[in-house]
């Protein structure tokens, strides 16, 4: 294959006809043989074939997964003559298109030569060339077809003997055609094994219902690699794995992705990022779960309030007035500032301008708290990624494929000279948000590396010659805005240019020594008690407590001000309490409160044992820490997360027991401690807050003992 790793073939555009025509781009052919009658439990067997077709339409059919596939008819096959008009018919051999899935199941012969035969009603013994059907001609005709990528799955007894002769054939398909199609062949028998007619859609349906939930794997197609793999996971011991794996004949994809296999897991969610540049790495929905300070992914709400006079500033910068600059936006721990810088993406966002939820945003501010629309160009997350990624996320964000680096060149020196050749040769400002810097793995190289070399293009002279935009008359050759959010220790009442008391070396200082004109912005001043008790009453009056939300909230904002991730844990609890005032005011709530993040924590995790779900609070615990310890992005659920959960557990649970945990856990209340992501193109859990991760880290706390939290 002469495709970069993980790529995906392009689909084709949909025309007038929209989503129908996409589907005729993509077929289904199924060759069936189900009425034999010389075989025990002929009607068993007949079922089992009908079973494997239910599951194959479940996954491939034109009511199945989006987009779906045309699925051909599939005629009763009894001789030969009926399995050669069927690929005469739909023109196998000729056919065009995007993507073919060929399933091919019944009984299958081995001949004294080697060659694997399909079995039909009328086949006579000994006489499989003028009566059986070779298969490897079935197999052929789909993969020495037109159609882009193709993938021939072979449910059928023997069928690994298929090997020698697709290996001789597959040699007749054109070089060109094998470099540029997708061509994948599985078989789900070994040489001398026979077909259990419910095996295959027994697994099948297994391995759908896994993507489906547990597998997290976050691309909208599968590799074959991935589907075998899957494959061998729903099976139930290593016995089974070794007996019944799938088999790769013809592997024509390697590790991409492939338009044959849709993931029943994919959820597409609308980029926030519109179509004139992407956010390609943070997780899907982490700017607008930042910028609207939800609870909850599905809430379809819009909490944020306040913080006029900041965004206000933002706007401005990030106005049409301003081509070039620096903004930080810092603050302590929990105090808000990526939702402020998530809110200017999202604002900023075309798509989202078209959203209903956008018309709610703007009726609650002035309009000179709004970005301009496209004011943003790209926006990438550097919460635990390593300058390499974070310089690749960002061409990606801008719609560039990364340069391959030499052998002795480094990725990040590479791929940041390719970023200052786009600045150089872009017609408009570009304009960068980077987000939980921080949080990096590498963040002292990220800036140094990375981000200051694009210091000359944010300075208000530029020594280029001068080129005028009848759209910016003020940018003069190429211009870089960056906003940038940061973790910083709150200065001392009145000292607003003090960081991290003692530390010169902090990031903010480096920042502020790399970027000397930069403009700070703090997000802990004294005027967020005001914006927090404002926030709270609109998250516990969401659900219908209008009459004690904004009395909650008047007691509840002094306690934990300016600690916006407190009061949307608070408002968690506020808002399916009986009488929100009533819970604010008591007592041994309020001493709960005041210890913050822990004190949530241990009162949530009592909730969640006697909520409707009856989520144990030691698995849940054990799984939140399990998500804190994950290095990397986070941790994702398949085998993983209950593995490692395992360790922090005083008694051993079933896996099955683990999965039904996290289900639980991921649609419950605890549900609002998690953030997600996406790593090695699964999704991945870990604490929604850095300061929550702290805590969930001492394993010293035991935060099982409830009178702790009170």
């Amino acid at each position: 294959m002469q495709r970069t790793g993980g790529e995906v073939p392009r689909e084709p555009a949909l025309t007038a006809a929209g989503r129908d025509d996409l589907t005729r781009q993509r077929t289904l052919l199924t060759v069936a043989v189900r009425n034999y009658e010389d075989v025990d439990e002929a009607d068993e067997f007949a079922a089992g074939i009908d079973e494997q077709l239910d599951v194959v339409a479940q996954w491939w059919g034109p009511s199945g997964l989006t987009p779906g596939f045309h699925q051909l008819p599939t005629p009763d096959l009894t001789c030969r003559e009926d399995v050669e008009d069927l690929l005469r018919r739909e023109d196998v051999r000729e056919m065009q298109g995007h993507a073919l899935v060929v399933f091919i199941t019944g009984h299958g012969i081995p001949g004294t030569s080697g060659t694997h035969f399909l079995k039909l009603p009328e086949t006579v013994k000994r006489r499989n060339l003028a009566t059986a059907v070779r298969t490897s001609d079935i197999v052929m005709a789909a993969l020495d077809s037109h159609v882009e990528n193709v993938l021939v799955i072979v449910n059928a007894c023997y069928s690994a003997k298929l090997a020698t002769e697709l290996a001789a054939l597959f040699r007749e398909v054109g070089q060109d055609r094998k470099d540029q199609c997708q061509l994948d062949v599985l078989v789900t028998c070994d040489h001398n094994q026979t077909v259990e007619v419910r095996r295959f859609p027994t697994t099948l349906r297994s391995v759908f219902e896994r993507l489906r939930t547990k597998a997290g794997i976050t691309t909208k197609y599968l590799s074959v690699e991935d589907f075998r793999a899957e494959y061998a996971r729903a099976l139930p011991n290593t016995a089974d794995r070794k007996r019944y794996r799938l088999r790769r004949l013809v592997d024509g994809s390697g590790h991409d992705p492939s338009p044959c296999l849709p993931n029943p897991g994919y959820v597409h969610v609308r980029d926030l990022i519109g179509a004139n540049y992407r956010q390609a790495t943070a997780a899907d929905g982490y700017w607008l779960d930042r910028a609207t300070g939800r609870t909850q992914e599905s809430d379809a709400g819009w909490y944020f309030r306040g913080r006029d006079a900041l965004t206000r500033k933002v706007a401005a910068f990030l106005g049409p007035q301003r081509s070039r600059g620096v903004l930080l936006i810092t603050g302590s721990t929990g105090s808000g500032k990526s939702a402020v810088v998530a809110r200017a993406v999202v604002l900023s966002d075309p798509e989202f301008r078209s959203d209903p939820l956008y018309k709610t945003a703007t009726h609650l501010v002035d309009a000179d708290t709004i970005p301009p629309e496209g004011a943003v160009t790209a926006a990438v997350l550097a919460h635990r990624r390593n300058a390499a990624t974070v310089a690749s996320d960002i061409l990606r964000a801008l719609g560039l494929t990364p340069l391959a680096p030499g052998p002795a060149q480094d990725p990040v020196l590479c791929w940041t000279q390719q970023l200052q050749q786009f600045v150089n040769s872009a017609e408009h400002p570009v304009t960068l948000v980077i987000d939980g810097l921080d949080e990096a793995l590498e963040r002292h190289r990220i800036v140094h590396d990375v981000l200051a070399p694009l210091g000359e293009f944010c300075r208000s002279s530029v020594p280029v010659p001068a080129q005028r935009r009848e759209d910016d008359p003020q940018a003069v050759g190429p211009a870089v805005r960056l906003l940038i959010g940061i973790r910083s220790t709150r200065p001392p009442a009145g000292d607003s240019t003090h960081d991290a008391a003692g530390d010169d070396h902090s990031l903010l200082q480096v920042l502020r020594h790399v970027f000397p004109l930069a403009e700070v912005e703090r997000t802990d001043g004294e005027d967020a008690r005001q914006d927090i008790e404002d926030y709270l009453y609109a998250l516990i009056s969401a659900d219908g407590n209008q009459s004690t939300a904004r009395e909650a909230a008047r007691l509840v904002a002094p306690v934990i001000s300016p600690w916006f991730i407190h009061a949307r844990l608070a408002a968690e609890q506020l808002r399916t309490a009986p009488v929100a005032a009533a819970l604010a005011g008591q007592e041994t709530w309020q001493a709960m409160l005041q210890q913050g993040i822990r004190g949530l924590l241990v009162c949530d995790l009592e909730l969640v044992e006697h909520d409707e779900r009856g989520l144990p609070r030691d698995i849940a615990l054990a799984l939140l820490r399990a998500s804190a310890f994950a290095q990397g992005a986070g941790v994702p659920w398949s085998d993983v997360w209950p593995q490692m959960a395992g360790v922090f557990l005083r008694r051993r649970l079933r896996t099955e027991e683990w999965d039904e945990a996290i289900a639980k856990l991921l649609a419950g209340r605890l549900s609002g401690y998690l953030a997600h992501d996406h790593e090695d193109n699964r999704l991945v859990y870990r604490p929604a807050h850095e300061a929550l991760a702290d805590v969930l880290m001492n394993t010293d706390d035991d935060l099982l003992d409830l009178g702790s939290g009170r």
